[in-house]
């Protein structure tokens, strides 16, 4: 019998709760350790679509990115029906389906967010970004011009659009950060780099920023790349569990972005 707990064993193998930030929530934070898993749903974030998918499909356990409660911005304080936090936790608690999150311990990992990322871009010798190994560094097999680089991105992250400055430098040595890592941008300078692809960057961060080429490209497209991975590398782990991902989020995201 697979538990509950063996998942998040498994998990912490790949992703250790040491490389997790400080502020961070991971691991199981929804469910019984000893609960029988037979269907695994995986997904980006634990939206209210997701759980109903999850009822829907009979799901036993979701494996998230981002940690649905106790972080720095899904504080817990009440658990009520009439506020979105607290109909999705119900949902959960009411069907017995529990919640694993793999955040910041996951964008650290080797071959976690920012590893899938890299060689998503076609980065080679890739190094870490950060002291805190959040971010990867690499080079393109070839040089190209931004303009090139901005439409391989969309394409192979399914961006419905992106957000860029031109610094006057062709694409080669390239920082990636899946999701927001715009605090990380002088890190990428001085690892010289001439691109750094993320997410949420601020108007000040394009506009003071004059040594490298910014390429927001989206939260949701830079770190739905580990989705995937996580759904691969579960039902390898675990054959005789049903492991899927979530459709429900992507159309939430998509129908947003247009």
């Amino acid at each position: 019998m697979i538990t509950v707990r063996d998942v998040e064993s498994f998990l912490y193998t790949w992703a250790p709760a040491g490389l997790a930030s400080s502020w961070d929530n991971v691991g199981l934070l929804v469910g019984d350790p000893v609960r029988e898993v037979k269907k695994i749903l995986t997904t980006l974030d634990i939206t209210e679509s997701v759980v109903e998918e999850a009822v829907q499909t009979g799901a036993d356990l979701i494996v998230s990115h981002h940690p649905v409660m106790n972080c720095a911005w899904h504080p817990v304080q009440t658990l009520r029906s009439d506020d979105r936090q607290g109909r999705i936790l119900t949902g959960l608690v009411e069907n017995r389906i529990s919640a694993i999150c793999m955040h910041t311990n996951l964008d650290a990992a080797e071959g976690g967010v920012n590893d899938v990322l890299a060689e998503k871009l076609g980065l080679l010798d890739t190094q870490p970004l950060t002291e805190e190994k959040i971010g990867r560094v690499g080079t393109l097999k070839c040089e190209l011009p931004l303009v090139d680089f901005t439409r391989f991105v969309v394409e192979l992250l399914g961006c419905n659009g992106l957000r860029f400055t031109d610094c006057g430098k062709a694409v080669h040595r390239v920082a990636v950060g899946g999701g927001a890592c715009g605090d990380y941008i002088a890190q990428a300078i001085a690892l010289g780099c001439d691109t750094f692809v993320t997410s949420d960057l601020r108007y000040h961060d394009f506009l003071d920023t004059k040594e490298l080429n910014l390429i927001d490209a989206g939260h949701f497209p830079t770190e739905q790349v580990i989705v995937p991975e996580l759904c691969r590398r579960l039902q390898a782990a675990f054959s005789a569990v049903s492991v899927s991902t979530s459709i429900s989020h992507k159309s939430e995201v998509i129908q947003y972005c247009i």
